[in-house]
């Protein structure tokens, strides 16, 4: 339940804790998908879209400011009320928005993006950033 007096601050170094395990989390879990997983499911919707290569610092950018959402927007708020779960939901639905927003605009103006790619990629966003975001939280809520 929520009330003003469970809400508690939060340190600088939970937030960079916070921050630093979301990030290692996204990068392995997308390691694990994007390079073991779903290689052949891409190149099979993408073809000819996909580089031979992911351009390294576009790629960079995006983990490191995909992070800080999930920190800003889902891990800090978390942290302030003592809910892991409140982080699991604000993350998920941090991913879903994100990854929606990229994939219904990518379907809306591309011939050749696939629903079914964008559904898969939709829900991978929101499983993404709920484990990183929940995996972040403990991470950061253990070091007080």
């Amino acid at each position: 339940m929520f009330t003003l007096s469970n809400i508690k601050s939060v340190t600088t170094k939970q937030i960079l804790l916070a921050y630093g395990v979301a990030l290692l989390a996204i990068l392995a879990l997308d390691a694990v998908w994007l390079g073991l997983l779903m290689t052949a499911t891409y190149q099979f919707y993408l073809g000819e879209l996909m580089l031979a290569q992911p351009r390294l610092i576009p790629a960079a950018l995006f983990y490191l400011l995909y992070a800080f959402g999930l920190t800003v927007f889902g891990i800090v708020p978390a942290l302030r009320v003592h809910s892991w779960q409140q982080a699991a939901c604000l993350c998920a639905l941090l991913g879903l928005v994100a990854y929606g927003t990229y994939d219904l605009s990518n379907l809306a103006t591309l011939k050749a993006w696939s629903p079914t790619l964008a559904a898969i990629d939709i829900c991978w966003g929101a499983l993404l950033s709920c484990i990183a975001g929940t995996l972040a939280y403990f991470g950061a809520s253990r070091s007080v």
